[in-house]
């Protein structure tokens, strides 16, 4: 694995762990990005995700490291009916 410290890296690496956790998803987006600890040098990336997923949407936050671009947690936080 290798060194996630860009946008688009942070990208790809959260639509591939979750195409590995949920299969094909459509509407994938991030939501949220932020440094992990907020205060000194970063060593990873809290990212939330949206997705559809047979008709619902899906909420979830990522953990990844920023060296290995290990994803270290994965977490639904929502499931919903689309508004």
């Amino acid at each position: 694995m290798a060194q996630v410290s860009t946008p688009e890296q942070i990208d790809t690496e959260s639509r591939r762990v979750i195409g590995a956790l949920y299969g094909d998803v459509s509407d994938f987006r991030i939501n949220e990005t932020f440094a992990v600890p907020e205060k000194g040098p970063r060593t990873a990336w809290d990212v939330q995700v949206n997705f559809m997923l047979d008709g619902l949407k899906h909420t979830v936050d990522l953990e990844i490291e920023e060296k290995t671009g290990r994803f270290t947690n994965a977490r639904l936080i929502d499931t919903m009916e689309p508004l």
